[in-house]
């Protein structure tokens, strides 16, 4: 097994970051934490108690600060071991002389990305959703992110689907009863009824969430706005006011924009990445070509494409982009002798301000909708999605199905089963632990 997965190692890290800091956090965990306390202070602290110390260097004998101490005995710990924090002063030399005095004791290593929150996992101090919601938690930029993945951690989808579990348990020994015992007197004649009517909720409720759409992903993801259009319509000019910054050049010259930017913004909590695209136009130049491509490429992979042109000279949306969802934009106002028809789409002026205002509230409450205000339902990922439809199709064959034999039955239910034991980790997840936690910082 490779070294980051013996468990019986004890691991070190700073958890605070190594930056300049007023405070320094160092964690430990595995079986050699008292005595690498012991080491540093000369005596383990009382269990969750803080206490104040100097820290030695064990081979120097040399003071290198004076902090807090704090030890959390097995099992009542963050990762379900003996762990231990030590609170010193942030500055370089400090940390780099704690993390010298760990590592030359003979008990402990450097712990990997995640290593604190896989123990934790193994050890049953969380379930895979629950690690998924603290990864997304500390990930996470816009108060909507921070909601859903809070709700995530304190355990909304894992409790959910043992609930779900439970009743797949119940008709799994209905069905195993009248497989094994199917020439007994006492076994129920009616246990195709019983069993619709355990999975019939489940099945309702695994659809409901499917049907919620991509909210929760959206959430998490964050939506992706494209701003498109002919060449010179002021999409630069756009990009640059919503994001209250000079993020692209902008140039009275046609084809400035050759590939895409992008800045990421927080509309009333949701997370969205704005997307300045190249002018569509026909071109000889291979470069403007690429970015053309691009472009198109853009826009049909987002949420919403703002499709940008003069009010003076208004350009249909190229045809590539019609089938999206598309915002017309009208540029330049300021500029403009009369206006195209309110019902056409927005006027705007970047030069004069008029309606960018407008143009925010608009795609707010459009964020706002697309992502049930904040409040989206259990999915937040696309693994997820996959294991309730999965559940879905399983389920929906058994309770099409009722009368097939029990065998069958019995084997869409396991499938059914394991499917949704994938989302807490109750079976064998291997090939996403790896994934999941390399998005972990170490010290987490």
């Amino acid at each position: 097994m490779e070294r980051g997965r013996r468990g019986n190692e004890t691991i070190f890290a700073i958890a605070s970051g190594m930056s300049r800091a007023a405070i320094a956090v160092l964690r430990l965990s595995g079986p050699g934490t008292p005595f690498i306390v012991t080491s540093l202070i000369g005596s383990l602290p009382e269990p969750r108690m803080a206490q104040l110390a100097t820290f030695v260097d064990p081979v120097s004998g040399q003071a290198i600060d004076r902090g807090l101490a704090l030890f959390f005995p097995a099992p009542r710990s963050f990762t379900g071991e003996d762990c231990a924090e030590f609170h010193v002063h942030g500055g370089r030399a400090v940390v780099a002389a704690m993390i010298g005095a760990i590592g030359g004791l003979p008990s402990a290593r450097p712990a990997e990305p995640g290593e604190f929150t896989r123990r934790a996992l193994l050890h049953g101090k969380m379930d895979l959703a629950e690690v998924e919601g603290l990864a997304d938690l500390i990930d996470a930029e816009t108060e909507w992110q921070r909601r859903q993945a809070l709700r995530q951690m304190q355990g909304s989808l894992g409790r959910q689907t043992a609930l779900w579990r439970g009743a797949l348990i119940e008709a799994a020994a209905l069905i195993e009863a009248e497989i094994d015992f199917s020439d007994e007197g006492d076994v129920p004649a009616a246990t195709s009824r019983r069993i619709g009517a355990l999975l019939a909720p489940v099945l309702a409720g695994l659809k409901a969430e499917l049907a919620a759409g991509r909210a929760g992903e959206r959430i998490r993801e964050g939506l992706t706005i494209v701003i498109a259009g002919p060449p010179n319509a002021g999409k630069s000019t756009l990009l640059n006011a919503l994001a209250r910054r000079d993020v692209a050049i902008v140039s009275p010259l046609a084809g400035t924009t050759r590939d895409s930017l992008e800045v990421h913004l927080d509309l009333g909590g949701c997370p969205v990445t704005l997307i300045d695209t190249a002018g569509l136009r026909e071109s000889a130049d291979a470069l403007e070509q690429i970015g053309v491509a691009r472009a198109l490429e853009k826009a049909n992979a987002a949420d919403l494409v703002l499709w940008l042109s003069e009010a003076r000279r208004p350009v249909e949306p190229a045809g590539e982009v019609a089938g999206k969802v598309v915002r017309r934009i009208f540029t330049k106002s300021d500029l403009a002798d009369q206006y195209p028809a309110a019902a056409d789409g927005l006027c705007i002026s970047a030069e004069t301000g008029e309606n960018l205002d407008v143009l925010t509230r608009d795609l707010t409450e459009l964020a706002q909708s697309l992502t049930g205000n904040g409040y989206a339902g259990l999915i937040t990922q696309e693994r997820h999605r996959k294991v309730f439809e999965d559940a879905a199709e399983d389920l929906a064959r058994i309770l099409t199905n009722l009368d097939a034999p029990v065998e069958l039955l019995a084997e869409d239910l396991r499938s059914a089963l394991f499917s949704l034991q994938r989302i807490t980790g109750l079976v064998d997840v291997e090939d996403i632990l790896d994934e999941i936690f390399s998005r972990f910082c170490i010290g987490k």
